[in-house]
């Protein structure tokens, strides 16, 4: 049974499959030059757009078409590595903490676990895939140590093994996509004051589909909300207003080239949304939370890289923002082309974060 928080191996590739693309990205780590921790390198990235549909609200539905799209990305960023970590969405996932003695070994916490799961688990244990992680001693008695308990349908993980198998690959890792952004966070403290310590940081992830907010205290993720938004309203919109394909629709949005109109009437009405969905998804987390505000908004997603967002977020709700890239400290290979990876940057975290986990 493949878990979701699995012992990793070296060279493994993240592999981050959203509702119109796959990201790949393979990490390796150099000597520290100075800095304090660990530095990486960008081995080999690449971007591959899906079929349309082949994944529909972060199901696989086309299994065949992703693995092709997987086996094009991989084709496309020269990586040899054959491991791969990937990531189901948090919707897809039922987490809970728990407290188990501090005494039993992992046999032992495995099979009182696997004998108390059905308590925790609305599906039949058969139906499902399961793995936990100790976090540490109980903070309620130190006799105790929390175990965080993750579970996914089985088809949610089945189907992402059997495209990666398709393409040739071996699935190594099942990763939840709020963990993995919560590991790629890590290179975007180092670029806050105070390495994000004692600070509380909302990072709004606006895809395609999804915009994701995650928010995270002391650097771990305490809140996570997914709702209906992303670019797709952008190139739809685009679509209408300018009588042109879905794909000329989204290939203009990436390229330039639409009537004068097209800024005032079409994207600066977008923003406007963005802002207010960043806005909504931070009420949502204040109404029922002991927070009534955050220290930095990170913004990530592909809808990120629409120029000035970050400064109209910063205007219209006060707080700092900043855009995610997780590479600024990184170095990057020859095979990498370094200004097309600062593009991607903010789409990558997910990415990123499952690269990372060669390092576990």
């Amino acid at each position: 049974m493949l878990s979701i928080f699995q012992r990793k191996k070296p060279a493994i590739i993240g592999l981050d499959i959203s509702s119109t693309a796959i990201k790949l990205l393979e990490l390796s780590k150099t000597s520290s030059m100075g800095r304090a921790g660990a530095q990486f390198r960008v081995e080999s990235y690449a971007v591959e757009p899906l079929q349309e549909n082949a994944v529909v609200e972060k199901n696989i539905a086309d299994v065949n078409a992703v693995g092709e799209s997987i086996r094009n990305v991989v084709k496309r960023s020269g990586s040899r590595a054959r491991h791969v970590a990937v990531a189901v969405s948090g919707s897809a996932v039922i987490t809970k903490i728990i407290t188990m003695p501090a005494s039993l070994s992992d046999q032992e916490m495995e099979a009182q676990i696997q004998l108390e799961a059905d308590q925790y688990i609305p599906y039949s244990l058969e139906e499902v895939n399961m793995d936990f992680e100790v976090l540490g001693t109980s903070e309620k008695n130190p006799e105790m140590m929390d175990v965080l308990l993750a579970a996914s349908r089985s088809e949610n993980v089945d189907d992402r093994v059997a495209a990666i198998e398709i393409a040739g690959l071996t699935a190594e890792v099942v990763d939840v996509e709020a963990y993995a952004m919560e590991n790629a966070f890590s290179q975007i403290a180092d670029q806050l004051p105070e390495q994000g310590e004692n600070q509380t940081v909302a990072v709004a992830d606006v895809g395609a589909a999804t915009t994701t907010m995650n928010v995270l205290h002391n650097n771990k993720i305490i809140y996570t909300r997914e709702q209906n938004f992303g670019g797709r309203q952008l190139t739809e919109e685009i679509q209408r207003r300018y009588g042109l394909s879905y794909e000329e629709a989204g290939m203009a949005k990436r390229q330039g080239g639409l009537p004068d109109n097209y800024i005032p009437e079409v994207l600066d009405p977008f923003r406007e949304a963005m802002v207010q969905q960043v806005s909504r998804s931070l009420q949502f987390f204040f109404s029922s939370s002991p927070y009534n505000s955050v220290d930095y908004i990170v913004m990530a997603g592909g809808c990120s890289s629409i120029p000035g967002v970050d400064e109209l977020i910063e205007e219209k709700l006060g707080t700092p923002a900043i855009i995610a890239n997780p590479f600024a400290n990184m170095s990057v290979s020859s095979r990498v082309k370094p200004q097309s990876l600062s593009n991607d940057a903010p789409s990558m975290m997910i990415a990123c974060g499952l690269a990372l986990r060669s390092f576990d």
